[in-house]
This record gives structure tokens, C-alpha cells and sequence, in this order.
């Protein structure tokens, strides 16, 4: 990918954001978000002008909550922790198809209203062009509430924000996507603070080993663990397995088991797929 392909759309990614000063924007530590913002307060003069705000909700890893709030704090970047309350709604906790867009309305609402506090009316979110293709409902949220949508206006895809990304030296460039934890819950099982507890641990046992880019699907007594397709065989050594099955237990799985396909975000979407239509990148 030649950098000169990309300039006209930083360019324009500048100019949109020009036009939208001042501004909020939803901070999840991704590497999406992180450019974004990156992106906004670099171009400006007055750096009140914009500032970020992340969601605090027991669906978000504290790994990703405390990257953001150093990433923030080492930039100058006035960063905004807000409390949302997804785990109160039962539209939410009941894990519908649609939790997504449920979690979004609750998410954007609490930005909004920390924005206002700064008198900023404009919030932005770092869905790029590839997320058009997956199956997110929290778009139509976003679109519904008026959230502005930089990456998507300038036309960049993940590829171009990773590359983009590398060249500002951002640490975010290759972190993994992660999403929230409530991802790894099969659609129709009530989403509770101790089965995400659960997620979360397993998953950073899982980042203790060596891996990342993972996911730990939760079903009961269950874990199923996703890796790359690369790291199947290195989990699957004697030695690997038996220290993760040991750790998972303590946890509190009884059960542990590796997916052969390797990790693909989403997967949990299949469900919501005709299976004669179904492709690996829906997954």
C-alpha cells in the first residue's frame, strides 16, 4: 500500500474533522479510536477543543480502560471516564441480536451528556469502511443519535489505519481489535458482571501465555478458546494445554475446549447467518 494512495484521504480525513470542531470522541483504546483522535487533536490550536471519552462498564476490559486514561494522560489529551449502566437494562443483560445496538444507545447517551458538560455537541466514533460490512447494530444506533463518522467519510479501511498508524508511531498500530466482553456470550444467555469476570481472566491467562489476538467464548461450565490459526499448534502442546485447562479451572470453567477453525471476530454472529450462505469473514 503506497503512501501517496492514502494522502488524499488523510487530507480529507482533516478537513471533516476541521468542519466538526469542536469535538467529542468515544475513546475505547482501540486502534481505530486511537487515530482518530490522534488525528483531531494534532489539527487543532486550541487543544480544549477536543477531548475523548470512554465508556466504564464491566463489558470493557480494564487493560483497555487503562491504556486509554495513559494514553491520554502521556498526550495532554483531556480524557472523560464515563460511567455507563448497560448492566441495568434488561434489554441488554437478556442478550438479544440486537445487543448492540441496546449497548450503543446507552453508550452514546452517557458521551453525549459528558460532552454537553463541555459545551461539545459534536461526538465522533471510529467505525472505519470494513465495519460497514459486518453485522453491527450499534451502527444504526450511531446513525440514529447523529454520531459523526470521520474514518468512514474519508473512505479508510483498517489496513489504512494500521499503516497510517505505524508510520505516527502510535503503540495501538498492531494491537488486536478486542471488542466488548460481552461478545464472547451467545446470543439468549443473560449477560452477567461474573460470567464476564470469567471472560476477562481467562483472557488475559491466555495474553500470560503468549497469545493475543484471542477470544474466550463462554458456555457454562465451558470455555472455548480461539486463537489465530497460526497459534493452534503451539496451544496444543502438551505442556501449553495442560497449564491453561489448569488455569481456566481455577477460574471456574470445568470444561475447556480450543475452536480448530482459529479465532475470527464475530463468530458468534454465525448464528444469525443462513448456514448456506455463510462465509469465514462473517464469522
Amino acid at each position: 500500500m503506497e503512501k501517496a494512495l492514502i494522502t488524499p484521504k488523510i487530507k480529507a480525513l482533516h478537513d471533516i474533522l476541521q468542519n466538526h470542531i469542536p469535538m467529542a470522541i468515544a475513546f475505547s483504546g482501540g486502534a481505530d479510536s486511537t487515530f482518530l483522535l490522534s488525528e483531531a487533536y494534532e489539527i487543532v490550536w486550541d487543544k480544549q477543543q477536543v477531548i475523548a471519552v470512554t465508556a466504564d462498564s464491566p463489558i470493557h476490559s480494564r487493560n483497555d480502560m487503562e491504556f486509554a486514561k495513559a494514553f491520554c494522560r502521556n498526550k495532554g489529551i483531556r480524557h472523560i471516564v464515563a460511567k455507563t449502566n448497560e448492566m441495568d437494562s434488561p434489554d441488554f443483560t437478556s442478550n438479544p441480536a440486537n445487543r448492540c445496538y441496546v449497548c450503543k444507545k446507552i453508550v452514546f447517551s452517557s458521551i453525549f451528556e459528558a460532552a454537553e458538560k463541555f459545551s461539545i455537541k459534536n461526538v465522533a466514533h471510529a467505525v472505519n469502511i470494513d465495519d460497514l460490512s459486518e453485522y453491527r447494530p450499534g451502527l444504526k444506533a450511531a446513525e440514529e443519535m447523529g454520531l459523526l463518522a470521520p474514518l468512514v467519510e474519508a473512505g479508510l479501511n483498517k489496513a489504512e489505519i494500521r499503516l497510517l498508524s505505524r508510520q505516527k508511531g502510535l503503540p495501538t498500530w498492531d494491537k488486536p481489535s478486542s471488542g466488548c466482553l460481552a461478545t464472547r456470550i451467545p446470543y439468549g444467555k443473560i449477560i452477567t458482571e461474573a460470567k464476564l469476570e470469567q471472560v476477562e481472566s481467562a483472557e488475559k491467562s491466555l495474553v500470560d501465555f503468549g497469545f493475543s489476538g484471542c477470544r474466550v467464548r463462554y458456555y457454562d461450565d465451558l470455555a472455548k478458546i480461539e486463537v489465530p490459526p497460526h497459534d493452534l499448534k503451539k496451544i496444543m502442546k502438551d505442556s501449553v494445554r495442560n497449564a491453561i485447562a489448569e488455569r481456566f479451572k481455577k477460574i471456574g470453567f470445568l470444561f475447556v475446549s480450543v475452536d480448530i477453525e482459529g479465532y475470527a471476530s464475530g463468530r458468534l454472529n454465525r448464528c444469525l447467518i443462513p448456514h448456506s450462505s455463510f462465509q469465514s469473514n462473517h464469522s
